[in-house]
């Protein structure tokens, strides 16, 4: 294949893509944006992220803050004292802790790959617990026993730990949380799973 054959298959590509607005254009770039994000973004991403799942969607409140983005840290600090003084910690350690104002249904987290070692208590991980999808919430212990690791979490928006949540092996995690990279935006997709969900589970978060 020439150059100048090769110039005008792009020519003609970048025309199916962009600029047809036709039906045939609109199901080609459909297509071709789905082939694209499998099989060429979501494995580069992984690849650079070190984990399986660089992006994951927030699937339930149990991570959320009254006032989501505009949640006042203190009230809800001063609130939940006393649920973790049984793991001995206080409002001034969360000061410290990533992601200290939770985050949303919805939401769309920026996961990256990590050393069990470097997974610290008040980091956000996300893990394999035998459930549907991996489960998001905050580390409140580590333990290191005769050299193995083991972790537990609980939910920022949850009244106690859940039987899973405890002693959970290295090789359960998926990875660490290091950001909210996009508010809202995965209801894109959750939308079209909520009537699955009981009717307690269903909706925003209050």
């Amino acid at each position: 294949m020439s150059l100048k054959d090769v110039e005008k298959f792009l020519e003609k590509f970048w025309f199916l893509f962009w600029r047809d607005d036709s039906l045939k254009g609109w199901i080609f770039s459909i297509i071709f944006l789905f082939i694209f994000i499998k099989f060429i973004f979501f494995p580069a991403l992984s690849l650079l992220t070190g984990t399986s799942l660089p992006l994951a969607i927030v699937e339930s409140c149990s991570m959320y803050h009254e006032g989501n983005l505009l949640s006042s840290f203190d009230k809800w600090k001063n609130s939940n004292s006393e649920k973790y003084s049984e793991f001995q910690l206080t409002g001034e350690d969360f000061e410290n802790f990533t992601l200290k104002k939770g985050f949303n249904k919805g939401d769309i987290l920026f996961i990256v790959g990590t050393k069990p070692e470097k997974i610290h208590i008040g980091d956000v991980i996300i893990f394999n617990a035998g459930t549907n999808n991996p489960i998001i919430h905050r580390v409140i212990n580590v333990e290191n026993i005769d050299g193995k690791i083991s972790f537990s979490t609980i939910g920022d928006n949850n009244e106690g730990q859940l039987s899973i949540e405890k002693n959970i092996s290295p090789d359960r995690i998926v990875g660490k949380a290091s950001l909210r990279l996009m508010p809202y935006i995965g209801w894109i997709k959750l939308v079209f799973f909520e009537f699955q969900r009981s009717p307690s589970e269903r909706g925003f978060c209050e």
